[in-house]
């Protein structure tokens, strides 16, 4: 029997799972720590993989969504923020020397949208955009049933197209990206910046508060946070509009954390994307859904890749 190995690695946490044939159930789900003392993330990967692994039956390959900056064709992690040491790692080449297995590394939001396309959301859809809008901003698209990479594999970096010039700071260093703006963090921010220069906020003695909190506090009627999801949901509504000129698609997928705040980012969004959007032509028919795979999403994409490589 066949089987794929497939794992996503975060910041905080490494999920693996392996998956037997084409069944998008794993029958072996773990989770471990990406950071334990005297141990490198690399080490702490190669040993879930060996503890994931099947005791009959062969592996096909190993696929791993990686956060951050991802050069999949030479499966190369350029720079991932929230990982210490993550530049220009050559991590395909690490397993693969290790397993002795066809190893393939993908970005996180794209191996999302190519399980959400194959096995979720956007079943039925030819042409697709998956945003995941959580701590960051991600993004895949699916064009023609193909997964869009670019020429080394780095394409669809959505979270890092420049929409506000000279706008707040994103984690990559440059101003103005749409993850800085969007992004559960940036909504955060926001807020806090609010309270420091003296807006009144029911957040106003909270310490380290997230998005959630600021979803909940603006449901609850605080201006400040109402207006912090109204500048994020405006700003994605703008990044919308462009990426509908630039890709047409059929589907639009909505992941991540930020995005089940519902109404409070979508209903901004709805309003900038009709008023920015060159015809609506590119609206008719149009399907915006939910993500449906979950924290699995990155985890069957990467089986889709491998069954896409036998």
């Amino acid at each position: 029997m066949n089987h794929s190995i497939c794992l996503d690695v975060g910041g905080t946490k490494i999920r693996g799972a392996l998956f037997q044939g084409n069944k998008i159930q794993p029958i072996n789900l773990q989770k471990i720590s990406t950071q334990q003392n005297g141990q490198n993330v690399e080490e702490r990967i190669c040993d879930l993989i060996s503890s994931i692994w099947p005791k009959n039956g062969s592996v096909d390959g190993i696929a791993l969504a990686a956060p951050g900056f991802v050069d999949s064709e030479n499966g190369m992690v350029i720079r991932a923020v929230n990982i210490p040491g993550w530049e220009y790692l050559a991590l395909k080449n690490i397993l693969e020397e290790k397993f002795n297995h066809p190893v393939f590394i993908e970005n996180d939001a794209r191996l999302a949208a190519l399980g959400e396309y194959k096995f979720g959301a956007g079943i039925g859809h030819h042409d697709l955009i998956y945003l995941t809008i959580s701590t960051g901003i991600g993004g895949g698209v699916i064009i023609k049933n193909r997964l869009l990479t670019g020429s080394r594999g780095m394409a669809t970096e959505i979270g890092h197209t420049t929409i506000l010039p000279d706008g707040p700071l994103c984690s990559c260093g440059q101003k103005g990206h749409l993850e800085a703006i969007a992004s559960g963090t940036a909504i955060a921010r926001f807020v806090q910046d609010q309270i420091n220069k003296g807006k009144n906020s029911s957040l106003s003695q909270v310490e380290n508060f997230s998005s959630k909190e600021v979803a909940q506090a603006a449901m609850a009627g605080d201006e400040v946070c109402q207006s912090a999801f109204h500048q994020a949901g405006t700003y994605l509504g703008k990044s919308i509009a462009n990426l509908l000129h630039v890709f047409n698609p059929s589907c639009l997928i909505f992941g991540g954390g930020v995005s089940l705040s519902g109404d409070l980012l979508f209903d901004p969004m709805r309003k900038e994307l009709e008023k920015t959007i060159i015809s609506k032509e590119y609206l008719k028919n149009l399907s915006i859904a939910m993500a449906k795979l979950g924290d699995n999403a990155g985890l069957i994409g990467g089986l889709v890749l491998i069954e896409s490589k036998r």
